[in-house]
Formats: structure tokens, C-alpha cells, sequence
């Protein structure tokens, strides 16, 4: 049995949802009370990916304040993947997604130079207003190399899951199609065997 460990970073403004999308993957529930992010939360998921693969995943929630200072590098270091998320009834938070994006191709690059693979995801579609429309998400996200885009609602539980599985499709063909000798040596972190865990500088947040 072959075990793959993957970081993910999730990023993305304030209250678009992060901690409650990495709540309900990790843990199957929702919360409607949550506490803002403070710098970064950590979560474990284990997936049984097929007979022959297993694919531990590190899930950093990064605060949406966190872009403003240097810490990102940091928290950036020796990721693999990343789910850059907004609010669709923000605009703001979905413009926003331009500047964390180039935060990411500046900060966090594979061993070989690329980007690391990012899904664009839009958040909250379950409300009535809309303030981006999906012709205009999809424009952006071709445009800024985004894998692809996915509408998600957390409060619904509509694709979630199927978002960051194609995320992690897209990380795994990317390493498998990278040289050895450019593929990164990724380690798990505090606690590898629990599948929720809360970084001991931040409480878990919407954020």
C-alpha cells in the first residue's frame, strides 16, 4: 500500500467560509457559530484513494487577514495544492482571488519551478444573490491557471467533496508526471493519526 502525504493550503478573505469547508470535509458537519481564524488551523484527512494508494492530506486554513504580512511564505512552504475560496454573493472577496493567486505563484512553487495546482472555488451558492456571475468566474479562472473552478455550498454539503477530489486528482498526476528527483519529500506534522486537529496559535473560524 502505497501512502501519498499532500499539504493543501486553503486561502481566501474573511468569512467566505474556509473553516466551515475544511469542517464539513474533515468531519462530515456543519456549525453556523464559528470564531475567526487567528494566522493558521491545521487538519488531517486520510483518504483511501484505491486498492493499491492511500493519500494523507495536511489542510492548512490560512487566516484572511494573512496576506498582508509575510507570514504566508511560511505557511506556504512545501505545499502541494491549494483551494482559493470566495463568497459569490461578494464581490470583493472574489476579487480578492486575483491578488491571493499571485500570492501563490510568487510564494508557493513546486520543486520544478511550476505553480502548484489551485481550484477556484465559489462558496455560499446555496444563497438567493449571486453578485459574480458563472461566465465571469469562468473567464478568471482560465485566465490566472486556475485547474478549473467548482460552485460549492458548505451549509448543503454540495461539492465539497468533489472539489477537493479533483484537486487532489490534479496533484497526483502532477507528481506523477514529475521527474523523481524534483519530487518533494512531504511530511505529516503534529498529531498524523487524528483527523481534526486544532493549531495550537488559532481557534477554529469561518475565516
Amino acid at each position: 500500500m502505497t501512502e501519498h502525504l499532500l499539504k493543501i493550503l486553503i486561502v481566501g478573505d474573511g468569512n467566505v467560509g474556509k473553516s466551515s469547508f475544511v469542517h464539513r470535509y474533515v468531519s462530515g458537519q456543519f456549525n453556523k457559530t464559528y470564531k475567526m481564524t487567528v494566522g493558521v488551523d491545521f487538519s488531517v484527512k486520510l483518504l483511501h484513494w484505491s486498492d493499491k494508494e492511500k493519500v494523507r492530506l495536511q489542510l492548512w486554513d490560512i487566516a484572511g487577514q494573512e496576506r498582508f504580512i509575510s507570514m504566508t511564505r511560511i505557511y506556504y512552504k512545501g505545499a502541494l495544492g491549494c483551494v482559493v475560496m470566495f463568497d459569490v454573493t461578494s464581490s470583493s472577496s472574489f476579487s480578492s482571488c486575483r491578488h491571493w493567486k499571485e500570492d501563490l505563484d510568487n510564494k508557493a512553487m513546486l520543486p520544478n519551478g511550476d505553480s502548484i495546482p489551485c481550484i477556484l472555488v465559489a462558496n455560499k451558492c446555496d444563497l438567493a444573490h449571486r453578485a459574480v456571475s458563472a461566465d465571469t468566474i469562468d473567464k478568471f479562472s482560465k485566465a490566472h491557471g486556475f485547474i478549473t473552478w467548482m460552485e460549492t455550498s458548505v451549509k448543503d454539503n454540495k461539492n465539497v467533496g468533489e472539489a477537493m477530489r479533483m484537486l487532489v486528482q490534479e496533484i497526483l498526476s502532477v507528481q506523477s508526471s514529475m521527474d523523481p528527483i524534483h519530487r518533494p519529500e512531504v511530511r505529516v506534522y503534529p498529531h498524523p493519526d487524528s483527523e481534526f486537529n486544532r493549531s495550537p496559535g488559532g481557534e477554529r473560524g469561518c475565516c
